[in-house]
């Protein structure tokens, strides 16, 4: 793939804190190379401030390779920018043309309170998991692998809802801030695993019950969240949350 270098303006949206007013402050950046990725661009433009002893844009990153979810960003109205199934972090400078402007954004959403500049807060995300989003298993020397038996059609749908690394694209995509594919992404996760067979009455009812407390809002079906989602997880997890929390509901009557 050809190598070549490009000039850009970006738009990035500057916040103090939660608490003041952020506004859109404009950069250019130059020479910057198409191999590239967008963090890299961002520690690019963020030394460059420093040594005019300006304050660097706050951005969250981890891992920086598709893994953690932190790199959470709007990039042209878009959470992650503009390649499917694919984090911030991998996303590299050659998605963007010579002469581009881009702007860039964090989440915005009641549930994710901005916490400075690119940055918001997601632990909304950790007390939903810790409402329910875990097994019971017991002490002592660890049991056989083959012990508990798996369908191979059960293991394989189990892992790819447990492929959800919460970055809070779904949340980000949503016209109503909703949490929904994340917690159904969780809740499938264990609802198909013998090991999540303990906890199964009370999982789906105690994580809505933190999704609703958090401030998200509710789900409308109309798809955004699985378009956006860098790893994929289908909207079809919805519709099992759905039939577990009724099934829940239904046990606890009696």
């Amino acid at each position: 793939m050809e190598h070549y270098n490009m000039n850009l303006t970006l738009k990035v949206w500057r916040q103090e804190d939660s608490q003041k007013k952020g506004n859109f402050e404009t950069y250019k950046v130059e020479n910057i190379s198409s191999e590239m990725s967008f963090l890299e661009m961002f520690d690019v433009l963020n030394e460059r401030l420093i040594q005019e002893n300006k304050e660097p844009i706050a951005f969250d990153h981890d891992c920086r390779e598709g893994i953690c979810g932190a790199c959470s960003m709007y990039i042209d109205g878009k959470p992650h920018g503009p390649w499917e199934q694919n984090t911030t972090c991998q996303l590299h400078m050659r998605a963007f043309k010579d002469g581009d402007t881009v702007v860039v954004e964090p989440w915005r959403a009641k549930a994710f309170p901005v916490i400075k500049d690119l940055v918001v807060d997601r632990t909304a995300f950790d007390r939903i998991i810790q409402a329910g989003g875990y097994i019971s298993v017991n002490t002592g020397n660890a049991v056989d692998a083959n012990a508990l038996p798996v369908e191979k059609a059960k293991a394989d749908e189990s892992f790819a809802s447990a492929a959800c690394i919460g970055c809070g694209a779904c949340v980000a995509a949503c016209k109503n801030s909703s949490a929904m594919l994340f917690v159904s992404a969780k809740v499938t996760h264990l609802a198909l695993l013998p090991q999540g067979g303990p906890e199964r009455k009370t999982r789906v009812v105690d994580m809505i019950a933190q999704m609703d407390k958090e401030g998200f809002g509710a789900c409308t079906s109309t798809g955004a969240c699985e378009a956006t989602c860098p790893k994929g997880i289908s909207i079809s997890n919805i519709a099992r949350l759905n039939k577990e929390f009724t099934l829940a509901s239904l046990l606890s009557e009696k």
